[in-house]
């Protein structure tokens, strides 16, 4: 039995006619975000998923009448940071007034001090690493819970099974240490470490060194940071040569990219979730984000990845309508800080001044032989 955490399931925040407090004249000009990520390569269904959900809930909202307009600007950067900085400084340069839903830690983290430099808000980037929490940015909201967070509930599941054997297979940059790190320090807390660990390059599926030191190690169960062609990669060639262990993984491998990938030989894999489940009626957010695909034609898939860009747009729009007044970039950081223990449709969004991580929800999923997620 799979243990999680619950997130409430209240009656969440105003639906979309309560933004009318943001209204503006359609004659203005959109507010424009910015949005380097993977639309291309190994990674691309990160990006284009989240793109996805988030365009989803802005079309929804500037369809509304008398509604300023929201949109997105997007640049490939194909998951590699030499292009996510060109990208950041072409967004900055065209005045962009935000940036937002960035793909992935090290790509985040070559952004980042660019958006600093020009004090432009940087929201909701699809990544859990603490490097990019601490130390505090007033520019910088997270949305998602930090992998320290993920793969605290990952080693603590394990040790609840009785499973004290963990490997950890890694991407070789910023995301894979800083999962190999939570690893780590969730296992120091049962007075364990890692029985081995292993690496593969960004963007790379070359993943058979990584496998032969990782059988070798014997472990119960091997945890992955990587993306899903990698981690997919991984797990058929580990199988292939007779490990018999469990494998886990954090959410940005991109849970029904990886079941997509591997067929029928995703069934049994676990992966932590930071966003309610897109599956499942019970949830007032899911209901709203399937009802808003629904009406939009069918052509939004439902997963992990778009009802996170859904509900991080949803929240930028609040943040924008909390500031009052013209739209400012010191307005929507205002408007942003001062969310505090707010519904989203079930899913608590939490800021303060001294916050600027919105969630620490997780919860457990597995992928079963048809494709499918369970929570």
């Amino acid at each position: 039995m799979i243990k999680r955490r619950h997130f409430s399931l209240g009656a969440g925040a105003a639906v979309l006619g309560g933004f009318a407090g943001m209204a503006r004249a359609q004659a203005d000009a959109p507010i424009v975000l910015g949005q380097s990520a993977p639309f291309t390569g190994p990674a691309a269904q990160l990006g284009i998923q989240f793109y996805e959900g988030a365009k989803l809930f802005l079309d929804q909202y500037g369809a509304q009448p008398g509604a300023r307009k929201v949109v997105i600007k997007q640049l490939d950067d194909g998951y590699e940071p030499e292009r996510t900085v060109a990208n950041t400084q072409k967004l900055i340069e065209e005045d962009v007034f935000a940036l937002f839903g960035y793909i992935g830690t090290p790509t985040s983290m070559a952004a980042l001090p660019l958006a600093v430099k020009d004090k432009v808000p940087f929201v909701a980037p699809f990544t859990g690493a603490m490097s990019l929490r601490e130390p505090f940015n007033r520019n910088v909201f997270h949305l998602r819970a930090s992998y320290n967070d993920e793969t605290a509930l990952i080693v603590n599941q394990l040790h609840h099974l009785g499973l004290k054997k963990i490997a950890v297979f890694h991407q070789n940059d910023a995301y894979g240490k800083a999962g190999l790190d939570g690893v780590t320090l969730a296992l120091a807390q049962h007075q364990l470490k890692p029985v081995g660990a292993a690496t593969v390059e960004r963007n790379s599926v070359d993943v058979a060194a990584a496998v032969r030191t990782l059988v070798a190690s014997k472990p119960d169960a091997i945890v992955q940071v990587s993306a899903y062609k990698s981690c997919a990669a991984f797990i058929r060639e580990a199988r292939r040569a007779g490990y018999g262990g469990t494998f886990y993984n954090v959410s940005f491998v991109g849970t029904q990219a990886l079941a997509d990938e591997l067929g029928k030989d995703g069934a049994g894999i676990v992966v932590s979730q930071v966003m309610p489940s897109p599956y499942t009626s019970a949830n007032a957010i899911t209901r709203e984000f399937n009802d808003a695909a629904r009406k939009a034609g069918g052509k939004v898939q439902a997963n992990f990845s778009s009802i996170e860009g859904y509900l991080a747009a949803r929240v930028l729009v609040e943040g924008l309508r909390r500031g009052n007044g013209k739209p400012s970039r010191d307005g929507l950081i205002a408007g942003l800080e001062s969310i505090d223990r707010q519904q989203f449709g079930g899913f608590e969004v939490s800021f303060s001044p001294k916050n600027h991580v919105a969630s620490k929800f997780v919860e457990l999923s597995m992928i079963t032989g048809d494709g499918r997620i369970r929570t």
